[in-house]
């Protein structure tokens, strides 16, 4: 292990303020989740509508995401991440204060509060190259993975136990106002737009940035993984409600946050003296969705596997960004980023949605099962891209797709 470019980051100034700020943006988000299914369910009487609400959720972070990303790149973050972060707050608020009788409006307040999720992870990941180099670069992006680790570690936990010891509709409230003044905050922290180099060309279309022959496969390997993940999600809601103690929910999600967030922290600390092919972590993944759904017989079985199976998950979502990164002009950098997460959430609400079906039709164990075959479907997507090389190994051919489209 080699941990000088952690120690190179923390010398770096504006990185863990930066990263700082962007988590406890996003943990009220992540928080606000488990409280809006379980709001859903007892609303509705299943987890079939709680699907539907939590697929909803996630076309709407579909459809806004691009569009706020874009005007990220042309206008700067500050005020596109404060302004839909405020937005959200208000979305969340009014489905909390939804009356119970009037559930069947949840789904579109939730398509409402996606649309105007604040594209925080977006501007944090196009802001990395601007601030770091080399191999700091290649640790801040599995630091970065790894502490979206830790938003999963702590927000199901935090909104389970506002499920658990208040009501889901005190969590999705609660959620509403820690987001908007967490978002406040990170969004004062932007920094301006990259102006486009006019000699370089037009800026890319939305068309050409993302017909590439390695973008393309990423976007969609992206998407498969966080249609498995967002099933999973809901499958460790129907888990714990099959248990009959809804706390489960919040500690199966921290146990399989806890053990991607070792895995990020691990593999940013090795010296990368190899090439590194993100293709083969996506099957990592899928093989521990096999071990979990293998393992659903008892809390205590389904949490050990879930902290296995979570070792590969940073480190192969943190591979992705910094392949996506490095392959995308720095003009666009956020806009990529905002097409990467719309094409997870369109993956989510399917997943979501899938979930709910699965867990009533056949039972919670296939959720882990349809999980390990999207990761596989990742890995396969993921085969051709070309691997990330140790910096002073690296040469021109690595830096040619970033203008190369698929033709």
């Amino acid at each position: 292990m080699d941990l000088s470019a952690y120690r190179a980051l923390w010398r770096t100034q504006g990185v863990f303020v930066l990263l700082t700020s962007a988590v406890l943006a996003r943990i009220p988000v992540i928080a606000a989740l488990v409280p809006v299914s379980f709001l859903a369910k007892d609303a509705s009487g299943n987890f079939g509508f709680a699907g539907v609400v939590a697929g909803a959720y996630s076309v709407g972070m579909a459809l806004g995401g691009p569009i706020w990303a874009r005007m990220a790149d042309r206008r700067g973050g500050r005020g596109v991440v404060i302004g839909t972060g405020m937005a959200w707050g208000v979305a969340m608020a009014v489905l909390a204060l939804l009356p119970s009788d009037m559930y069947r409006l949840m789904p579109v307040l939730s398509a409402v509060a996606g649309a105007f999720v604040a594209p925080v992870t977006a501007t944090l990941r196009a802001a990395w190259p601007r601030i770091v180099r080399g191999s700091r670069l290649r640790a801040v992006y599995a630091l970065d993975a790894t502490a979206q680790e830790v938003l999963f570690a702590i927000g199901p936990m935090l909104g389970a136990l506002m499920v658990s010891f208040i009501s889901p509709r005190a969590g999705v409230l609660g959620a509403a106002v820690a987001a908007s003044l967490s978002i406040w905050w990170f969004g004062l922290r932007q920094l301006p737009a990259v102006a486009h180099d006019e000699s370089k060309g037009a800026r890319l279309t939305a068309a050409q940035l993302l017909w590439h022959r390695y973008r393309l496969p990423m976007i969609l390997a992206f998407a498969f993984c966080v249609t498995a993940f967002a099933s999973v999600s809901l499958g460790i809601v129907a888990f714990a409600d099959a248990h009959g103690n809804r706390l489960i929910a919040g500690v199966l999600e921290t146990l399989w946050a806890i053990g991607s967030l070792l895995g990020g922290v691990l593999v940013g600390a090795l010296p990368g003296r190899r090439k590194s092919y993100v293709w083969r972590r996506a099957l990592l993944v899928s093989a521990g969705m096999v071990l979990c759904a293998c393992a659903t017989w008892s809390p205590v079985s389904l949490g050990v596997a879930s902290l296995l199976a979570g070792l590969a998950l940073a480190p192969m979502v943190g591979a992705l960004y910094e392949r996506l990164g490095a392959m995308t002009p720095d003009s666009v950098k956020t806009e990529v980023f905002g097409w990467m997460g719309s094409a997870g959430m369109t993956g989510g609400a399917i997943g979501s949605a899938l979930a709910g079906l699965v867990v009533e039709a056949f039972g919670v164990r296939y959720v882990w099962v349809m999980a390990a075959v999207l990761t596989l479907a990742a890995a396969l997507a993921l085969l051709h891209i070309p691997p990330h090389r140790p910096a002073d190994h690296m040469d021109s051919t690595e830096l040619e797709p970033v203008g190369q489209e698929i033709g």
